[in-house]
């Protein structure tokens, strides 16, 4: 071969050589980054024109879309936005972002779960046009409604469990949002509203019933140091445990006192009483003859430290890795580190309320085809047994004394002619001297329905607010919504 014509060869081989490269760069590995950039108008385009399923709740569909007249682009819409926000998110065919289910989901209201197979194969035989699937929740429209009036304009947030199965039946975050503003074409609109919501101080994108910073449980973390404390038998809970006014921290000068310096009974009183009072020093003291491996121990096997999806994802809540003596006397009472989201909390009234036996929470209920049939349910799965069967029943017995006894935290929660086992916690945030509102629980105490956990953030007009006197009253509109 000439050898100017081998050269231009090899130069016309390496050509094509790099442009293979180039093709395979762009169409393989740079794929996914390209479809999922906002600036790529043929994928926010394409997301546009499906018609993604809904999100049914009670047989109302509260997320659905719909065509626009003389246009393939489907628009999606919420009913009642806010109240159904925190589980929902928002689809953003303009912005190419979703959250919430309509992300966590999104196999299903784009039509491509394996559920939906036969859907898929019908619209290919057809020539129809590819079609969502819609989730059916769990969640019961009366006790979410319940949750979003209850908290009205205080920060906070409500988790509401079937007792027996994990469904969950409220998931709620305040303050929330209107989806709708983020699902709209205009894409100016769109970065002005969610602009808006980014630099809310409340950060209503913030779901506070799963994520966020998570909270300090306080008090209601005293149901795993008294579980801890059955278990190991440091006491029983006619135990008579000595509980000051105020104590001391083992190896510090540092003073823990009861809330607003109260006596607990006549300083002398038994687990149970101690536990409805919720005096601190009771359990600071306790703690001494707990070792750190004894209380973490009890808290991993509650799901502290393992993260969940529900299919929304869950934020871990932690349990301090080592602890000194006064550490440990602090994480017992539910400061120090120890941080919980209200679905953790509401995970430990749910096992307790079960007899010991803790469930996976979950908020599909059913997936259905473009036609509502049925394609998938969910069946009820066991999470473990963190307590036994016993443990269980004394706790039940004792968080039943918050409630009916005169001298409980917990008595905004009582009900006519229904038994409600709780604890409620003042948890300090060590910011401004406020602190957050905890009510956990569940009822009928003697045939557990409903489990739950409240937590409501301080703020300006009331800093300290404490469980009993805030979050309870919200705890039991819940179960009056629920039980009725």
């Amino acid at each position: 071969m000439n050898r100017q014509i081998r050269r231009l060869f090899i130069v016309i081989l390496t050509m094509f050589a790099l442009l293979g490269l180039g093709l395979t760069n762009t169409q393989f590995l740079q794929a996914p980054s390209l479809n999922a950039d906002a600036r790529n108008e043929r994928t926010i385009l394409h997301a546009a024109e499906i018609d993604r399923g809904p999100i049914i709740v009670n047989g109302t569909a509260v997320a659905s879309s719909t065509k626009i007249d003389g246009s393939q682009r489907y628009q999606r819409s919420y009913v009642e936005g806010p109240l159904y926000a925190p589980v929902t998110g928002y689809f953003s065919a303009s912005g190419f972002s979703a959250t919430g289910l309509e992300a966590a989901a999104e196999a299903t209201l784009d039509g491509e779960s394996e559920a939906l197979l036969a859907q898929r194969l019908r619209n290919l035989f057809t020539g129809a046009n590819r079609q969502g699937g819609g989730v059916v929740l769990t969640l019961d429209e009366q006790i979410q409604r319940a949750a979003a009036q209850a908290l009205g304009d205080r920060k906070g947030a409500v988790v509401a469990l079937d007792a027996t199965t994990g469904a969950v039946l409220a998931l709620y975050s305040s303050p929330s949002y209107d989806p709708n503003s983020l699902a709209v074409f205009d894409s100016e609109a769109v970065n002005t509203a969610y602009d808006a919501l980014i630099e809310d101080p409340d950060s209503p994108l913030t779901n506070r019933a799963i994520g966020g910073d998570r909270y300090a449980p306080g008090s209601t973390f005293k149901i795993l140091t008294s579980i801890a404390l059955l278990e190991n038998g440091v006491a029983s809970p006619d135990t008579l445990m000595e509980s000051p006014v105020s104590t001391v921290l083992p190896g510090t000068e540092t003073t823990v006192a009861n809330i607003e310096e109260s006596t607990c009974g006549d300083g002398n009183p038994t687990l149970t009483e101690a536990f409805a009072r919720s005096c601190n020093t009771t359990f600071v003291l306790a703690s001494e003859r707990l070792t750190h491996d004894q209380v973490a121990d009890v808290a991993e096997r509650f799901g502290f430290g393992s993260d969940q999806r529900i299919p929304l994802e869950v934020t871990e809540s932690v349990f301090p890795d080592r602890t000194d003596p006064a550490q440990l006397a602090l994480s017992s009472i539910g400061q120090y580190t120890v941080q919980a989201t209200p679905m953790q909390m509401a995970q430990v009234a749910q096992a307790i309320a079960n007899g010991g036996t803790m469930m996976r929470p979950y908020l599909v209920d059913e997936v259905v085809d473009a036609d509502l049939v049925v394609r998938s349910t969910t069946s009820p799965e066991k999470a473990g047994t963190p307590v036994s069967p016993q443990i269980a029943a004394q706790l039940t017995q004792m968080m039943e004394a918050v409630v009916s006894e005169p001298y409980g935290s917990g008595t905004s929660m009582a009900m006519p002619d229904v038994r409600v086992a709780a604890k409620t916690g003042t948890a300090e945030t060590g910011e401004d001297g406020r602190a957050n509102a905890w009510a956990v629980g569940f009822a009928p105490a003697d045939a557990p329905r409903i489990a739950f956990a409240v937590v409501v953030e301080g703020d300006e007009t009331d800093p300290v607010p404490h469980g009993g006197a805030v979050a309870g009253p919200v705890a039991r509109a819940l179960l009056e919504a629920g039980l009725r």
